[in-house]
């Protein structure tokens, strides 16, 4: 990909954005203050021999690094250079942060005609709120419908709306440099907008469709799911593992291969409505049977008619079968590869500051 990225962001979303772009062949400059930088250099333990932290480790792959002070006219000059030949700059600086530096966007975007610039924040470009996750998946729903019914809300176990958000971004990144490309880019279409919140409440998907059709609002379902059954965790004799049944076809092969005749044959249950409105007996009948046998013999029996289910892995146990490295991180979701390392900070600044862009060349 021949893309030249300038990263201004920090923390989750940004940093996960250009660090997809990097995979897939960006080069990326990521922008850093001197001294401390990225706060998530210190979010640990855990950290490497290094002394970097896992969390920065996790997401600032395959980018080139400058400790720069963008109130020290020096440094801003040497931003200001490297903006003038990028092609997309990245940030997540609180509105007007930047313009009383002498970053503003749109000048910056006024100057450069072919740049495309991409904000994230928390709340949207007129918000002042500082957007962490975990306040998002307040406000946005999720944790309203995640934890088990008769307990508190519960997050995710990742970050998800940081995710999805930086995700969100490196698509409309994409999508711009596409239209570029066609040379039907608009002026507008260059200053991109991508918000947290935003990404989250789009992704309620199907929760949020359920309240807008039926008027009721969402509640927690646990492991289970509001429509479809089963489709939830089971307790094995030795482990707890699941089954999610999407249709009618996968029920009956389900419970024939469950050794549950009498399910199989029931009209009522034929249907995923009539199974939904049957819950407890199905999901009672489903739990007795299985607690008797092992996990692994019934993931075999239920695979082989090809019905989807999985035992719970431990994260550990999850990135044994990758190519996860403690150094670079989990591999690319993306067709891309990994071809450098997680800078250090101001790894890369003398060469940048006298070569530019160039110092990809190196």
């Amino acid at each position: 990909m021949n893309l030249k990225v300038l990263d201004l962001s920090r923390v989750l979303a940004g940093p996960v954005c250009s660090m997809m772009l990097g995979d897939l062949g960006a080069d990326v400059i990521k922008v850093e203050r001197p001294g401390q930088g990225d706060e998530t250099r210190g979010w640990g333990p855990p950290f490497d021999a290094d002394g970097e932290s896992a969390y920065f480790l996790a997401i600032n792959r395959n980018k080139k690094n400058i400790a720069a002070d963008l109130s020290n006219e020096t440094d801003r000059r040497v931003v200001l250079d490297l903006i003038r030949d990028a092609d997309v700059v990245l940030e997540n600086f609180l509105p007007g942060s930047l313009a009383r530096l002498g970053l503003d966007p749109r000048d910056l975007l006024e100057r450069n005609p072919s740049l495309i610039w991409c904000t994230i924040s928390g709340f949207g470009p007129e918000s002042t709120r500082p957007g962490y996750d975990f306040v998002i998946q307040a406000e946005c729903g999720w944790m309203a419908v995640t934890g088990e019914p008769d307990r508190a809300p519960m997050k995710t176990g990742v970050a998800f709306a940081d995710l999805i958000a930086g995700k969100d971004a490196a698509i409309a990144i994409l999508a711009a440099v596409a239209e570029r490309g066609a040379g039907t880019l608009s002026r507008a279409n260059r200053l991109i907008n991508i918000s947290l919140a935003d990404s989250a409440r789009a992704a309620l998907i199907n929760v949020a469709q359920n309240v807008l059709v039926s008027g009721r609002d969402a509640k927690r379902w646990g492991n289970a799911h509001p429509n479809l059954v089963p489709y939830q965790l089971f307790q094995a004799a030795d482990r707890p593992f699941v089954i999610g049944v999407g249709s009618d076809a996968q029920w009956r092969a389900c419970v024939e291969s469950l050794g549950l005749r009498d399910l199989a044959d029931d009209q009522a249950l034929a249907s995923n409505a009539g199974r939904v409105t049957n819950r407890d007996r199905v999901v009672t009948a489903v739990a007795e049977r299985v607690r008797g046998m092992d996990a692994q013999h019934w993931i075999d029996r239920l695979q082989s008619v090809r019905v989807p289910c999985g035992v719970v892995r431990t994260v550990k146990e999850a990135i044994e079968a990758t190519r996860a490295d403690a150094r670079t991180g989990m591999p690319p979701s993306v067709p891309g590869s990994v071809r450098l390392p997680p800078p250090k900070l101001d790894e890369h600044g003398d060469a940048i500051r006298t070569l530019g862009w160039r110092a990809f060349q190196r």
